[in-house]
């Protein structure tokens, strides 16, 4: 697969895509205007002031333990119902549904079990359901600026692609540390993003979940669920000076996986109780039975 860096990769969505309405592709994620913009700062303002190396490190503690609740995927599934997400430019309904439009773009552009070409087994269809699953955090009375929107490393400074980077972070208390002030900070150059603290939120969390309940799924997969708001690396190209070998090579996943997560965005919601049995055989085969959250 080939590695695209760039702020626009919908150029190679899916076939199906009229070229020439491409221009409309242009205007997601447009944070300089539009009718959600003032909420969306805010939400990146309190975001980038508060998110720390000491917040992050007690905010795994705090969940570490995967003591909040007991339930099944498409639990979590439908408690998104109650979320509409603050940080993002695009939509304004409920999040179940954006779980659904992303597992059927990729499914569309990826129908069969295993694409030969590709190599997209059956699992990344589940990805697209359960990528923003880390959400219900919001739910359980966290703020959601240390739920949702675009990620970034903690403990060195931030890089221009960061959404607001300029106007955001003045207050940030670790970037009047000298540990953490860098273009490196607190890393060596190339440790590899399994070493590197994550600002907290739904990726970082989901993450965790699917390790602490022993998904069944590769390492692409838990790659997808990490870094898939990590849009500073993944699009905008920064951070390169983290990543180790196996991120850039598993960086194409990542990208593939954001044209669904991003493009399918659109007012037309999906019939959800028709989808359910299949991706419930998907639940059954890769993360079955009640899960500890």
């Amino acid at each position: 697969m080939e590695v695209i860096v760039g702020p626009d990769p919908s150029l190679v969505y899916r076939p199906d895509v009229d070229p020439e309405r491409a221009k409309e592709k242009g205007s997601f994620r447009d944070y300089t205007s539009g009718p959600l913009l003032d909420r969306v700062f805010t939400t990146y303002k309190l975001m980038h002031t508060w998110q720390t190396v000491d917040f992050v490190r007690k905010k795994h503690a705090q969940f570490g333990g995967f003591s909040y609740k007991k339930m099944t995927v498409l639990e979590a599934v439908d408690m998104l119902n109650g979320l509409v997400d603050e940080s993002d430019p695009d939509v304004d309904f409920p999040n179940s549904f954006h779980a659904f439009q992303t597992a059927e773009g990729i499914r569309k552009a990826h129908p069969d079990k295993v694409c030969p070409a590709l190599s997209f087994p059956d699992w990344f269809h589940l990805v697209g359901l359960l990528h923003d699953l880390g959400k219900v955090l919001a739910l359980a009375g966290e703020p959601q600026w240390a739920v949702v929107g675009d990620t970034f490393p903690v403990g060195c400074r931030p890089q221009a692609s960061v959404v607001f980077c300029d106007s955001t972070f003045q207050d940030n208390p670790d970037l009047q540390d000298p540990r953490y002030s860098t273009e490196l900070g607190m890393y060596q150059p190339h440790c590899g993003l399994k070493n590197v603290l994550m600002s907290w939120g739904h990726d970082e969390y989901m993450y965790q979940v699917m390790k602490f309940n022993k998904f069944s799924l590769p390492q692409e997969a838990f790659y997808m669920i990490r870094f898939h708001s990590f849009y500073p690396w993944h699009t905008g190209g920064d951070y390169m000076q983290l990543c180790s070998e196996q991120d850039l090579a598993i960086l194409p996943w990542v990208q593939e996986f954001n044209k669904f997560d991003l493009y399918t965005k659109c007012p037309d919601l999906p019939d959800v109780d028709k989808l359910r049995p299949y991706y419930q055989g998907l639940i059954d085969k890769y993360c079955p039975g009640v899960l500890s959250w």
